[in-house]
């Protein structure tokens, strides 16, 4: 019981975000500030948080394309520092037929070559995350947040590109 004697009134939430249960979600882009964003902890509802939102997903879309942009060039150093060819065959062979030098030298591509493909590997699944997040935060069908997300893969690509040219 309250203070005025009547039952206890409950506390006013924030207006929801989604819709209620059974309804479907707007299928349409849509200008607004207020969205809930991959988690239900990022809810925006304020136009000085919407702002904050679109630059983080502009910067997560612009390392997407840092990132890609990076695996490319590290594969391109990965085929110029291996041999053409290191089947499992050709480096038995050649630990049978050659000397221990040669045999330290085969140890340390081999060893170069599982270094790039962790590295490669590593960098793919961060890509897969960070691309199924941007995805997700698009499917949140905000106008604001496809923008940033346009603008930071425009950014990111035309910051990272001239990594592939150098040498």
């Amino acid at each position: 019981m309250g203070a005025g004697g009547g039952a206890a009134q409950p506390v006013p939430r924030a207006v929801p975000v989604r819709p209620p249960p059974g309804e479907m979600m707007a299928m349409y882009f849509f200008f607004s500030d207020k969205v809930v964003l991959l988690f239900d902890f990022w809810n925006v509802h304020s136009p000085a948080g919407m702002a904050l939102s679109v630059v983080v997903i502009l910067l997560l879309a612009a390392l997407y394309e840092v990132i890609k942009v990076t695996k490319g060039k590290l594969l391109h150093r990965t085929v110029l520092s291996v041999p053409t060819s290191i089947s499992q065959e050709s480096l038995e062979e050649r630990d049978r037929a050659s000397v221990n030098s040669e045999r330290g030298q085969q140890n340390s591509t081999q060893k170069r070559w599982f270094l790039y493909h962790v590295s490669q590997t590593l960098l793919h699944v961060i890509q897969v995350i960070i691309g199924y997040l941007v995805m997700l935060a698009v499917m949140s069908y905000n106008t604001w947040i496809f923008l940033g997300v346009i603008v930071g893969s425009t950014v990111g690509y035309y910051v990272a590109y001239p990594i592939l040219n150098a040498r």
